[in-house]
């Protein structure tokens, strides 16, 4: 905690040292120090230069040791095998936060890292908070402090958006869009290596920033993923600052690439998703949905619920606004009777007084306002999409100005999307004054409100806990598991599989493992017929391929040659298997194929998967994922959001699944594998559901162990 109560140092220090100033045109040491100088900072620089009397006019020191006043910030710009020999001295100074923007760490290899790690110990010795190795540096716009400790060509204007940026390019870049778009900022801070101070320290950091009301991110990886968690989802949800990220490394080859950059491991992008859906943090795909995304959610109200609606001039670009609306997951509010009367009476005959409204093109500035305060003013409405397309009756400006009047008057959120690229920048900078954003076409508008409507939906959420069973036998467990590691198994056998499963009461299909006939036609008789036969065998994971599995048999004749026929496949096919046995299992029919499992992933352990089953579900991919724990919402959220979702819930009259049971079984396997961190992958596939209130059934599960 001591580090993030000194991050008040790097970010309002009252005294800096640049540590590898220079007068040398085209330098980083002079492009950093000169940032400091010239934009405004409220305290005193000192250059640091071991050969230099001054830089740009100001007394320079050798060593920060030199300096005869306290230092609370020290940006460090020298060659990496120096950085050592500067932490020490800065230690001994008593500086509290060091920036180093020197490369030559973990990201070039194993020598990079060892160096890495002598700065991070100096940082420990001495209590201070270091951002990078490796940074573009860190920004401040609040008055009071005005300081800019980045080697980049913007200074950006104060705003409310915090942007933390683990890549330098990334965040220089994100500095050039925001002056373009007329973006400000309140904190900027590229976090390089993450050698000491990490994303999770800076959110505690701006989470209690009062300047800052949206937080922004850029992440390759992150340090400490369950402590990001616990922190983000504080700070979405009680705090109700919404966080914005973009995750790059989406595919394998990005997340190579990725692994390359930072010297981090990767996690799978299924997992970022799952991850960032339980923090409450909404992933956006590329820089210019983010900022979009940042400008609506810095000036506007979040909304209670979906239902919005749509004011405009022309009916092609009303109608192309709800198209997107309804692909984004709006829906578009009914509107009372009391609310089409009004309308009529103001639009001409002509005009559309349902949703979306369209105040048809002749319409002036004063018929669009009335329009729209009306249709604020409808209770089931809960945001508007504001739009206008450019007419001979030369009106854009002033429909900009009535948006910007009528924004103050409402507590929701408009969202402007003026079609004027001669007047774009004008129009906006009008709206924008009045803390209405503006996008230049109907499809990016729509997705913009639908994100806010989506965090809303977080914030109204029922609140849930994660299940905790008190039925299980975690004992039987360690034996099943531990017999496994003694006999260097990494799949568990079928049975044992069930066995597993059945310790967390996850229901399976009625099986015995046989090793005679005689066994499997008592199992069979015992069971009931039908049943099924399945090849048991360490060296045979995939049954099918050799005929290690058989269906349907009805009877004793049929069990027999059944299980003469089971053992010559698999002998012909796989001579060298050992044969464990066979598994007789009652044959199961009727219910609905889905899927239930989980695979560890490299950054946050055990990620649950949920989806429709059977052969094609690799091609279908109709699944969702959550890291483990759940909290029973979101075993209720995994179910619903597939596609699949309707044909369990009961499609053209046939009777809904017993989703409930679905529910708690995702649950328990949720406790199973937060209880047990020797699993790499469990597949229960098919896991059999039927009607509501009859429960379901694992009809076939793999159980692969980690080591």
């Amino acid at each position: 905690m001591k580090k993030v109560e000194n991050l008040k140092y790097l970010f309002s220090p009252s005294a800096i040292a640049v540590i590898g100033a220079s007068a040398r045109e085209g330098s980083l040491g002079r492009a950093t120090f000169a940032n400091i100088l010239f934009n405004g900072f409220k305290g005193v620089v000192y250059p640091v230069n071991l050969r230099a009397k001054s830089i740009l006019g100001v007394k320079a020191y050798p060593s920060v040791s030199n300096i005869p006043d306290p230092i609370d910030l020290a940006v460090i710009i020298v060659p990496a095998g120096e950085v050592p020999i500067v932490m020490e001295e800065c230690g001994r100074k008593g500086v509290k936060g060091v920036v180093v923007i020197s490369a030559g760490f973990k990201e070039i290899g194993e020598k990079g890292r060892q160096l890495e790690e002598r700065v991070k110990a100096i940082t420990d010795k001495y209590g201070m908070a270091m951002i990078g190795p490796n940074c573009f540096g860190i920004i401040n716009t609040h008055p009071d402090v005005r300081m800019n400790a980045t080697f980049g060509r913007i200074n950006p204007e104060m705003g409310n958006i915090a942007f933390i940026s683990q890549s330098g390019a990334v965040g220089g870049a994100a500095l050039e869009y925001c002056e373009a778009e007329g973006i400000g900022l309140s904190k900027f801070i590229s976090i390089g290596n993450k050698a000491d101070i990490s994303e999770n320290e800076l959110l505690l950091y701006l989470r209690d920033d009062p300047q800052s009301r949206v937080i922004l991110l850029y992440l390759e990886d992150l340090k400490d993923p369950k402590t990001f968690l616990q922190i983000a989802r504080e700070i979405t949800d009680r705090y109700q600052k919404p966080i914005l990220a973009v995750k790059s490394g989406r595919t394998k080859e990005g997340a190579r690439a990725a692994s390359s950059h930072t010297g981090a491991l990767a996690g799978s992008d299924e997992a970022y998703n799952a991850f960032f859906n339980q923090c409450g943090i909404i992933r956006l795909d590329n820089l210019n949905e983010l900022f979009d995304c940042a400008k609506a959610f810095s000036m506007q109200p979040v909304p209670r619920n979906k239902k919005i609606a749509i004011v405009s001039n022309a009916g092609g670009i009303a109608i192309m606004a709800t198209d997107a609306a309804i692909r984004n997951g709006l829906q578009m509010a009914s509107f009372s009777e009391k609310t089409k009367e009004r309308l009529k009476r103001i639009l001409p005959p002509t005009a559309n007084v349902q949703n979306p409204v369209d105040v048809i093109g002749d319409a002036d500035a004063q018929r669009y306002r009335e329009a729209l305060k009306i249709v604020l003013e409808e209770e089931e409405v809960s945001g508007v999409i504001a739009t206008w397309t450019p007419t001979l009756m030369e009106e854009t400006t002033k429909i900009a100005q009535v948006i910007a009047e009528i924004a103050p008057e409402t507590q929701k959120p408009i969202i402007g999307c003026i079609l004027s690229l001669e007047q774009h920048r004008e129009v906006s900078a009008i709206m924008e004054k009045a803390q209405v954003p503006n996008y230049r076409f109907p499809e990016v508008a729509a997705k913009i409100l639908s994100i806010l409507c989506e965090y809303g939906e977080w914030l109204n959420r029922p609140r849930t806990e994660v299940k905790i069973f008190s039925d299980v036998m975690p004992e039987r467990v360690k034996e099943i598991i531990g017999k496994a590691h003694a006999q260097k198994e990494t799949w568990l056998l079928e049975p044992h599989a069930y066995s597993l499963l059945q310790a967390y009461k996850i229901p399976v299909a009625p099986f015995f493992l046989v090793k005679s006939f005689s066994e499997a036609e008592s199992a069979s008789e015992e069971i009931g017929y039908p049943v099924v036969l399945k090849i048991v065998s360490p060296q045979i994971i995939h049954k099918f391929d050799v005929g290690g599995v058989i269906l349907n048999i009805n009877d004793r004749e049929e069990l027999k040659s059944s299980y003469e026929k089971l053992l010559k496949n698999v002998r012909e096919k796989n001579p060298e298997a050992e044969i464990v046995g066979v598994l007789v299992q009652k044959m199961i029919k009727g219910g609905k194929e889905v899927i239930i499992g989980m695979k560890r992933d490299p950054q946050f352990g055990s990620l649950l998967m949920f989806g429709m089953g059977g052969t094609y579900v690799e091609v279908l991919r109709d699944v969702s994922f959550r890291v483990a724990p759940i909290r029973e919402l979101s075993a209720q959220t995994m179910i619903r959001e597939i596609k699949g979702y309707p044909i369990l819930k009961g499609f053209r009259g046939e009777m809904p699944s017993d989703i409930e049971k679905l529910e708690e079984t995702l649950e328990r396997l949720s406790q199973l594998v937060s209880d047990f961190d020797e699993f790499e992958e469990i597949d229960i596939n098919p896991f059999l559901v039927f009607e509501k209130g009859k429960g379901a059934l694992a009809i076939d599960a793999r159980i692969r162990l980690r080591y």
